[in-house]
């Protein structure tokens, strides 16, 4: 046929929710830790009375609400796949996974939606407090929505509480079991704090980008102390944090940490290997360099401790694509510890004094902004690709999931989701470059509200609230 040329159905279907699901893990990677860190900044305009907090507040409250939307528009998107492209897995895990995902619509996505009109237009119309609980409840619920969604990442990965009907239908047994499955609490806790990580970099990166134009602005200077204090405390704990999942990952998949580390030998004392190249035509890493007993170290904690090869299991159950899992692990490792590395300078600097008057470290911050969005990326690949051939590790293949598609159907569907992704949110990714290249400032104002607004032909009458702009704080606390 004229479409020969074109990769497998499979193959697209899968690059096709790859690419899908990695651009909308961008926003909630970033409104997570936003949603908390306005309800912070809000808490402590309450608590101290000053107005820098309340501009900060209003300054990423624009940004938060373009995010969200981003996010929530990209993953109603990616959602329809698992009726289109994966029918058979949606028909298989239904009866477990359906559950879970409604959970997460109940609990967190209503909590959200509810609240975030309120968050977003009331802060003039409701009382301070009340404005502060409606922020507070949106930050739970985004909480709320990763701890349902990564349940179920985590069963898929980790599958537990189930039993297998006669057809094939994987049904639940313990929903306790299902829900708090072994690889859970780990991925949990590690996906949560790299979330927080990602957005102190983001806002610190704004931050030394307009300290580098003007070091004296007291906004500035507080997002950036507060976004530096972020990557000093949680960079640490996020790497112990990943030991305990590796822990958790050599125990339930050892494959995959097998391909993480490119050893293709069962060994004790393995070695780090640091820089190299897996090759899976013959069976073997090239390596550039390595470190001795390294490896066997962090994932046993004994100098000599024996670790998994990718050889211990036949050649189709080893992950589909050894290099990538490689690689993409040593991307996230590395972009974690240069985040460790800039907190720690952050504190010298802080110490000494010099902070606020450091341009080589604030261009060092800079460009270390989207350091949070690559790490979760590589983390991300590293996950989904090292759990391959399987879509529920060793139970159900990925080419059993997939809906009997033809190549040509998936391949325009998926030229078609590329170009409008870049379009229409390349659009708003440059829109809050613009809000970004904006200094807070006095009386910073938030998302407008209140405009009249014209729909199917009905005229519209003049605004109910004619001061919506106007400044609630009293005006002694105005600087």
């Amino acid at each position: 046929m004229g479409w020969d040329w074109l990769p497998s159905a499979l193959d697209l279907a899968r690059f096709q929710f790859a690419f899908t699901v990695s651009f909308h893990f961008l926003f909630p990677a970033f409104t997570i830790g936003l949603a908390s860190f306005l309800a912070v900044l809000e808490g402590l305009w309450l608590y101290t009375g000053r107005s820098h907090y309340l501009d900060l507040f209003r300054y990423w409250l624009k940004v938060f609400a373009i995010a969200f939307a981003m996010g929530v528009v990209s993953g109603v998107v990616m959602s329809y796949q698992f009726g289109t492209n994966w029918a058979r897995f949606s028909d298989q895990v239904g009866n477990i996974l359906g559950p879970v995902m409604a959970y997460e619509v109940l609990t967190a996505f209503f909590l959200e939606a509810g609240f975030l009109g309120i968050m977003l237009f009331g802060l003039e119309r409701v009382g301070k407090k009340l404005h502060f609980l409606a922020t507070l409840l949106v930050a739970v619920g985004t909480l709320f929505s990763s701890f349902w969604i990564l349940s179920a990442n985590s069963w898929m990965q980790t599958p537990a509480g189930y039993s297998i009907a006669a057809d094939g239908r994987f049904m639940p047994a313990d929903w306790w079991a299902i829900i708090f499955n072994p690889s859970f609490p780990y991925r949990l806790a590690h996906t949560v704090t790299a979330a927080y990580l990602t957005t102190a970099f983001i806002v610190g990166g704004v931050a030394a980008f307009h300290l580098l134009r003007d070091e004296r602005n007291p906004r500035t200077r507080i997002m950036f102390s507060m976004a530096m204090w972020m990557a000093a405390i949680v960079a640490p704990i996020q790497i112990v944090i990943g030991d305990f999942h590796g822990l958790n990952t050599l125990k339930y998949q050892p494959q995959k940490v097998a391909a993480m580390e490119g050893h293709w030998e069962r060994q004790r004392g393995a070695p780090l290997i640091v820089l190299g190249q897996p090759d899976m035509a013959t069976e073997e890493t090239r390596v550039l360099f390595e470190i001795p007993h390294l490896s066997a170290l962090i994932l046993t904690h004994e100098w000599n401790g024996e670790t998994p090869g990718l050889k211990d299991v036949p050649a189709d159950q080893r992950p589909t694509n050894v290099p990538l899992v490689f690689w993409s692990f040593r991307i996230m490792v590395a972009i974690g510890t240069l985040m460790a590395l800039l907190g720690v300078v952050s504190l010298w600097l802080r110490w000494r004094g010099r902070l606020y008057t450091a341009p080589l470290f604030h261009r060092a911050a800079v460009a270390m902004g989207p350091a949070g969005l690559i790490a979760v990326i590589a983390g991300w690949i590293t996950t989904e690709a090292g759990r391959q051939p399987f879509t529920v590790y060793n139970l159900l293949r990925t080419a059993d999931s997939v809906s009997p598609l033809q190549a040509p159907a998936v391949g325009a569907s998926l030229l078609g989701f590329i170009l409008v992704y870049f379009i229409v949110f390349g659009a708003g990714v440059l829109y809050l470059f613009k809000l970004f290249s904006h200094s807070p400032h006095d009386a910073e104002r938030g998302p407008k509200d209140a405009e009249p607004i014209r729909t199917a032909g009905i005229t519209p009458g003049p605004p109910q609230l004619q001061h919506h702009d106007a400044d609630p704080r009293p005006q002694q606390q105005r600087s």
